[in-house]
């Protein structure tokens, strides 16, 4: 009998060798050629899984935001208001080597963006959830009395989003004033920030 082979398993497994070989060498370092024999495949065995490295650059960047998305799902689990942004932050935050290599990935990703207009949306649909799920807990943390009344929900989505964000690029470049602990600080000063008339919110 034809062996028979899980594509689904096929293709996921080469999503994961190229997420790890564009964190230790750049978008620019990665062919298809490195990624097969990386994977154990024969060279052009990847062509009907993946017949552009566009195409598994796509794939690997939905992969990495499902990755912390589920994370994001599991640590939010039960929370509301501001301790699921906080533990939504948490997951974002590049605050241990798998969540490095993550930024390290999604970084070229976003040069990609600039000019192309397909990974331009795809980035900017990640973005739209994102900002739905931090608006609606900045509402819950208004209505359960925990973040001040009036607060613009858009503008503070967008202020602890732009950090999030940054946060991926000086956590890789600049780490010696961007470690976790010192990511950590910065996003309590940010959630402060949301707090009632300044008090605070870190939980202590």
């Amino acid at each position: 009998m034809p062996k028979i082979v899980d594509h689904d398993a096929r293709r996921l497994e080469l999503v994961e060798v190229t997420w790890r070989i564009i964190a230790r060498r750049g978008f620019d370092g990665v062919t298809l050629r490195d990624i097969a024999a990386e994977a154990g495949f024969a060279n052009g065995a990847l062509k009907p899984y993946f017949p552009t490295r566009a195409s598994l650059v796509r794939a690997t960047f939905t992969h990495v935001f499902g990755q912390t998305n589920q994370r994001i799902h599991d640590a939010t689990r039960g929370l509301q208001g501001l301790e699921a942004l906080r533990g939504f932050a948490g997951e974002v935050l590049p605050l241990d080597a798998d969540r490095l290599d993550e930024a390290r990935v999604v970084i070229p990703f976003w040069q990609i963006a600039i000019h192309d207009t397909a990974f331009a949306e795809l980035n900017d649909q990640a973005m739209a959830q994102w900002r739905e799920w931090i608006e609606g807990w900045i509402l819950q943390g208004i209505e359960r009395g925990e973040l001040r009344e009036g607060l613009s929900r858009a503008a503070s989505a967008e202020a602890l989003l732009t950090f999030l964000l940054g946060a991926q690029i000086v956590a890789v470049l600049d780490t010696r004033f961007n470690g976790p602990a010192q990511l950590l600080e910065q996003l309590e000063m940010h959630l402060q920030m949301l707090g009632i008339n300044g008090a605070s919110v870190s939980g202590n």
